[in-house]
């Protein structure tokens, strides 16, 4: 037996794995790849009757619910409803989100408000209620979705990267904090996935648009193999370390030759007019995020 013998791959057959933003995008994706590895899947999203379309397209062993992240009391009702129907939570993904795109100076309070609510307040909300009984029954697995933009700021995603900031700096401290415990987190940082989201916009030069099934098979072996960082592609980890220690004339200069300046400053408003009228609405979808 060797030294550097692999890690037996945890098996996901009878897990049980609540999603928030289930109905659509990623967490559509990441729920029939979650299903193929024989776990049970409670999707919760703001649009029940998409959650529920959805939940019938999957097929067995994947429920809807109706579940508004920003408020306890949706939460905490969601999430007693996935353990009374499918058995008690092994899993929490976080990954409800909206982005907001375009000049921040011009963006109306109550929107940066609501981006805010949802990517950054409605994580705090879930990753509570779920430490709270993962830490009393001695094991889960707390998977918070950032984005890539939570690790470098982008011109015109100024509060969308002040929300994947925060849910980094958050995973980051509870990392600490949970590290002689029995409850594991990690947080995903993708680049630009190709999503509602992402409508309208481009990946920037050189850079193509991820798709979403890299980022259920980017969870999916996370959740067989626990680790913190999850970056996809996994190239962009090592690059957006070496780049955040590089002085900021390099880094503007990388940016440059990526243009990564123009990814939300440049886009086509008509394609993403549909994506914004849905999050901008009141009572609006916990969107798909990176």
């Amino acid at each position: 037996m060797g030294i550097f013998k692999k890690k037996e791959p945890k098996s996901l057959a009878g897990t049980v794995v609540a999603i928030t933003g289930g109905a659509r995008g990623i967490g559509r994706i990441t729920t029939e790849a979650l299903v193929r590895e024989g776990a049970r899947v409670g999707i919760g999203d703001i649009d029940l009757d998409a959650a529920t379309k959805t939940a019938e397209e999957v097929g067995s062993n994947v429920s809807a619910y109706r579940v508004d992240v920003t408020d306890r009391g949706s939460f905490t009702e969601f999430y007693d409803q996935v353990e009374k129907d499918l058995g008690l939570v092994d899993v929490l993904f976080n990954n409800a989100g909206i982005m907001v795109i375009g000049k921040f100076a011009e963006e109306e309070d109550r929107i940066t408000e609501r981006e805010i609510d949802i990517n950054v307040n409605g994580v705090m909300i879930g990753t509570k209620i779920a430490l709270s009984r993962m830490q009393s029954r001695g094991k889960g697995h707390i998977v918070n979705m950032a984005s890539a933009a939570g690790r470098v700021g982008l011109a015109g995603e100024a509060s969308y990267c002040a929300s994947k900031f925060a849910v980094v700096g958050l995973s980051e401290a509870l990392r600490v904090e949970l590290k002689d415990t029995p409850v594991d987190i990690s947080v995903v940082m993708p680049s630009l996935a190709n999503t509602d989201l992402a409508s309208g916009m481009s990946a920037g030069r050189f850079i193509d648009l991820i798709e979403p099934v890299d980022i259920a098979d980017a969870i999916v072996d996370v959740l067989k193999y626990p680790k913190f960082d999850v970056y996809v592609p996994k190239r962009i980890g090592p690059i957006t370390k070496i780049t955040s220690i590089m002085p900021r004339s390099v880094q503007d200069a990388v940016g440059g030759i990526f243009q990564t300046d123009k990814i939300a400053t440049q886009f086509d408003s008509g394609n993403r007019a549909e994506y914004v009228n849905r999050y901008s609405a009141e009572g609006s979808k916990q969107g798909d995020p990176k």
